[in-house]
C-alpha cells in the first residue's frame, strides 16, 4: 500500500492506494500517530484503495476516536470497499462518501457487488426480456436471492464448483448471479453436451452440483441424470433451473425473509467463473476467469459497440461462451441496454423477434447470418433496425461479409478476435473501412498487448510477417484449472500463446492466417486452410466451406474441402478445380471435395472440426474401397 499525504490549511488528507490489510495497516497507524497537533480535520481518500481488512478498519476506527463529529470523513469509497464497511456495520460509525457513480464504478466490483449496484442505481430499468416477460434489475436481484437460498440449502457455498448448463434464458442469468452471491465457482457448460460429455467435463472441473435448464440432449430428464450417475460422474446434486411448471415470480413472497442473507464480501479479482475450451481441437481445459477480467473486458466492448441505454440486443450468443458473456450479457448490463432472449434459435423466431422489438444489436457467427439471409421469409426490412453486428467466434470470408453488408445495409459490421482465455483481443471500429473489415480482425483493444513470434526462433516478427499470435492484458485468464505446467499456455514472461497464426500490418491491424493445429503440411509445404476457404467461398455455387487436412501415405497430408452448396446448385468438381487454378497454387487445390447438407456445429456456432474431420475420413475411406 502507498500513502500520499498533504496538509491543506488545518486539514490533513491521506490518499491510500492498494490494499489496507494486516500487513500494511501498521504503516497507516504510524502516519496517523504523526498528525501534527494543529490539524483539526482528517480526510481519507479511498479512490485507489481496492480492499480494506479488519485490521485496516480498526486503524480507521482509532483515528475516528481522535477526530469525532465532522472532523473526519472517508471519501471516494468504491462499492467493493463500501460493502466491507456495510457488512461490519462500520458504515454507521465512519462518515463515508461513495465514489461518483460512473461506468468506472463497475470495473472493480465482484459480480455480486455489480448486481447490488445495478439494483440500487437503476432498479426499474428493464434488464432482460424472454417469452415470460420483462425483468428489471430489481427483479434480477430479488429472484437471484431466492435461487441463492435454494442453492445454499443444497450445500452450495463459497468455493463450491457448480455447473450451469442450459440454453440462454432469464433463469440462466438469475442462477449465475445466485451462484456469485454465494461466492461459489460457476462452471459454464455447453448446453449441447451429451451425458457423457457432461461427465467428462465434470471430472475435469471437480464439479459437485449440476444446475441445468433446457438441453437438446436431455430428452428425458431422469434418463439423462441416470446416465450421468452410471458414468461415475462426481456430481452429487442435480438442480433444475427450468421452472417449467412455475414462474419464478410466483415465489416473490419468499424474498422478505431472506433479503439480508449472503452478505459475505467477495473479491473482484478472485477466480469465480470457469469456461471450458470448445473441444474443437482436443480435450477441453477449464479456463479460470474473475469478475475483474470479464467486467473490464465488457466495459471495453460496450464502448466499441457504442452501446447506450436505448439499445435493444437480440442475444443468441450462448452465455456459456466468452463472446456471449462479455459482448452480450455484461456489455449490455454496463450500458443499461436491454437483452432479449428468443425462445429458440430458429431463423423464423429470430427474424420475428428482431422485427417486432426493433432490436438494434445482433451479434452472430457467420453460419447464423448465412442461415437468416437464406430463410425463405427473409427481407431486408425485417433486420433494418439492426445497427451493429460483431462477427466473431469463427472467421467470415470476404464474399460472406459483402453478402452480409448487402442484405443488412443499415448495419455496422465489426470484426473481432478473442479466445476463451482472453477476449476481446482485437476489434475493428464501429465505422471502419470495408478494407479493414474484410481483411483484418481490427486493432488491439485498449491496454492489450500483441506480439507476433517467429515459429522457428521465437523472435518477434516485423510488420507484415506471419507467426504465432501472443497476447497479454487485463482480461487474461488466471490459467487452466488443474492442468500440468507444461500444458499451461502462458509462458514465463506472462504471454498467452494462442496457437493462432497471423501478422500485424503497418497500421496496427491484426490479420489472421490460421491455427497451428489446423496447419496442413503437404509434402513439406505449409498450407493455411483459411486461404483455400476464402478462394472456394468466392465461387458462385458455394454457400459455406471448411477445409481440413486428411492423412496421405505419399504426401503426409492432403487438402480436403467440405462444402455446402447454394440452393438449387449442382456440384461440378472439374469446373470448380478449373476456377480455383486461377486463384490458388496447384498444391493448394483440394484433392477431395465432400458435399454436405449441414455441418456439425458446436454450441458456440463454430463448425465442430473434430466431428467433421471424423466424418470426412469415413467418407473418403468408403469411397476408396469402392
Amino acid at each position: 500500500m502507498e500513502i500520499i499525504k498533504k496538509i491543506s490549511g488545518n486539514e490533513m488528507i491521506f490518499a491510500l492506494e492498494g490494499r489496507l490489510d494486516t500487513t500494511t495497516s501498521p504503516l497507516l497507524r504510524e502516519q496517523i500517530a504523526q498528525i501534527p497537533p494543529e490539524v483539526e480535520k482528517v480526510e481519507f481518500d479511498f479512490r485507489d484503495l481496492g480492499y480494506i481488512s479488519s485490521a485496516g478498519l480498526r486503524e480507521i476506527l482509532v483515528c475516528r476516536k481522535k477526530f469525532s463529529g465532522d472532523r473526519m470523513k472517508v471519501i471516494n469509497v468504491s462499492q467493493e470497499v463500501y460493502e466491507i464497511f456495510k457488512t461490519t456495520g462500520f458504515d454507521q460509525i465512519i462518515p463515508l462518501e461513495t465514489v461518483t457513480d460512473d461506468i468506472s464504478t463497475y470495473m472493480n466490483l465482484s459480480f455480486k457487488a455489480f448486481l447490488a449496484k445495478k439494483a440500487e442505481k437503476t432498479p426499474d430499468a428493464v434488464a432482460l426480456v424472454d417469452d415470460r416477460g420483462a425483468f428489471t434489475w430489481k427483479d434480477v436481484d430479488i429472484y437471484s436471492q431466492i435461487i441463492a437460498e435454494g442453492l445454499s440449502l443444497k450445500g452450495i457455498k463459497k468455493g463450491t464448483h457448480v455447473a450451469l448448463c442450459g440454453v440462454n434464458s432469464v433463469n440462466w442469468v438469475l442462477t449465475f448471479f445466485a451462484i456469485q452471491k454465494l461466492g461459489a465457482m460457476a462452471q459454464l457448460l455447453n448446453f449441447n453436451m451429451s451425458a457423457a460429455d457432461v461427465a467428462r467435463v465434470a471430472t475435469i472441473g471437480d464439479i459437485t452440483h449440476f444446475c441445468y435448464g433446457a438441453m437438446p440432449e436431455m430428452k428425458e430428464q431422469d434418463a439423462f441424470i441416470d446416465e450421468l450417475k452410471r458414468s461415475g460422474c462426481p456430481l452429487c446434486e442435480f438442480i433444475s433451473i427450468r421452472n417449467d411448471r412455475q414462474d419464478i415470480r410466483e415465489r416473490r413472497d419468499e424474498y422478505e425473509a431472506i433479503k439480508y442473507k449472503f452478505q459475505d464480501f467477495v473479491e473482484a479479482d478472485s477466480p469465480c467463473v470457469m469456461i471450458f475450451t470448445s473441444g474443437s481441437t482436443g480435450k477441453p481445459k477449464g479456463v479460470l476467469l474473475s469478475a475483474y477480467n470479464i467486467l473490464n473486458a465488457a466495459n471495453t466492448n460496450y464502448k466499441d459497440q457504442t452501446l447506450n441505454s436505448t439499445d435493444r440486443t437480440c442475444l443468441i450468443l450462448p452465455l456459456f461462451h466468452i463472446f456471449g458473456l462479455v459482448a452480450g450479457l455484461f456489455a449490455n448490463a454496463i450500458a443499461g441496454s436491454t437483452l432479449y432472449f428468443p425462445s429458440n434459435i430458429r431463423t423464423n423466431t429470430i427474424l420475428e423477434l428482431i422485427s417486432k422489438e426493433k432490436c438494434t444489436i445482433f451479434h452472430s457467427v457467420p453460419t447464423m447470418l448465412i442461415a437468416l439471409i437464406n430463410n425463405k421469409d427473409f427481407t431486408k426490412d425485417k433486420l433494418s433496425s439492426v445497427r451493429c453486428t460483431i462477427i466473431s467466434g469463427a472467421a467470415a470470408t470476404q464474399s460472406q461479409i459483402l453478402m452480409f453488408k448487402d442484405n443488412l445495409p443499415n448495419d455496422h459490421f465489426m470484426s473481432s478476435y478473442g479466445l476463451s482465455e482472453m477476449a476481446p483481443v482485437s476489434i475493428s471500429t464501429y465505422g471502419d473501412s470495408d478494407e479493414h473489415l474484410l481483411t483484418t480482425v481490427g486493432k488491439p483493444v485498449n491496454n492489450i498487448s500483441i506480439q507476433i513470434r517467429n515459429l522457428e526462433n521465437g523472435e518477434e516478427c516485423q510488420a507484415g510477417t506471419s507467426g504465432e499470435i501472443l497476447v497479454q492484458g487485463f482480461n487474461l485468464m488466471t490459467g487452466y484449472y488443474k492442468t500440468d505446467i507444461e500444458s499451461q499456455s502462458i509462458d514465463d514472461m506472462g504471454w498467452l500463446h494462442t496457437g493462432d497464426l497471423g501478422f500485424m500490418d503497418e497500421e496496427g491491424y491484426l490479420h489472421l492466417s490460421g491455427r497451428l493445429k489446423e496447419l496442413i503440411i503437404r509434402g513439406g509445404e505449409n498450407i493455411m486452410p483459411g486461404e483455400i476457404e476464402a478462394a472456394i467461398s468466392s465461387l458462385d455455387v458455394i454457400n459455406n466451406v471448411k477445409v481440413i487436412g486428411v492423412p496421405s501415405e505419399f504426401f503426409g497430408e492432403e487438402v480436403c474441402a467440405c462444402i455446402k452448396l447454394k440452393d438449387g446448385e449442382v456440384f461440378d468438381e472439374e469446373a470448380v478445380k478449373k476456377e480455383l487454378s486461377a486463384k490458388l497454387a496447384k498444391y493448394k487445390i483440394p484433392s477431395y471435395f465432400l458435399v454436405y447438407n449441414e455441418f456439425p456445429l458446436l454450441g458456440t456456432g463454430k463448425i465442430d472440426a473434430v466431428s467433421l474431420k471424423k466424418d470426412a475420413l469415413e467418407k473418403i475411406i468408403s469411397t476408396c474401397k469402392r
